[in-house]
């Protein structure tokens, strides 16, 4: 089975991914951002890295997907290749910071390799508002995420909504998560893996 958390930057996609393959057993796939050669040129000069960095992410969360469907495991992903079509892209575009030749370019190729692979048995969506997510931005103290603007989150978010709303190829789980804290409160965990439980075996 195939698991995905998506969210906004800062709602807490790895903390729960870590925390549910911990207690579902289920192997973790993490975003692959230690080792992404653009993530510090993009924060830097997002207008030129722009379209390098979405394609990076394009190849490494396809290959993931695939690397998920064919180990016949459970596995837990942190962050969907939906979300780099459907919300950053997109929104790269529209505040200029990559051109409509690149995007055009880009969302082909998402479209081509979309047709070979599954969606997830359930996406797990984490809703959280600006002054949460970059509250759990701070906390985290990335250096190359200080530089995030409020805006930027702001229409991330807006963008996440109109999607989700729209989301139609499998089971969705929606968590708020300005009010719980799962990292420290186990009963706030026990709730979401209650939901889940219900969602992936029907026990209401």
């Amino acid at each position: 089975m195939h698991i995905a958390i998506a969210g906004n930057i800062g709602s807490g996609k790895t903390t729960l991914t870590r925390l549910l393959s911990k207690h579902f057993k289920w192997e973790p796939h993490y975003e692959d951002v230690d080792t992404n050669p653009y993530l510090n040129s993009f924060y830097e000069d997002m207008q030129r890295w722009s379209f390098n960095l979405q394609i990076y992410f394009l190849n490494s969360r396809f290959r993931q997907v695939v690397e998920i469907r064919k180990s016949g495991k459970t596995i837990i992903q942190d962050r969907t290749i939906y979300e780099d079509a459907y919300i950053f892209a997109p929104n790269l575009h529209s505040m200029n910071l990559m051109t409509s030749r690149d995007f055009d370019n880009y969302y082909s190729l998402f479209e081509l390799m979309s047709s070979f692979i599954q969606p997830p048995d359930l996406l797990i969506y984490l809703r959280a508002t600006v002054p949460t997510l970059v509250s759990q931005i701070q906390k985290r103290g990335r250096d190359y995420e200080e530089a995030i603007r409020l805006d930027y989150l702001k229409k991330l978010n807006e963008r996440y909504e109109t999607w989700i709303e729209g989301y139609k190829l499998g089971k969705l789980l929606i968590v708020d998560v300005d009010d719980i804290d799962i990292q420290d409160n186990p009963e706030d965990l026990g709730v979401i893996i209650e939901k889940i439980n219900a969602q992936l075996h029907g026990l209401f």
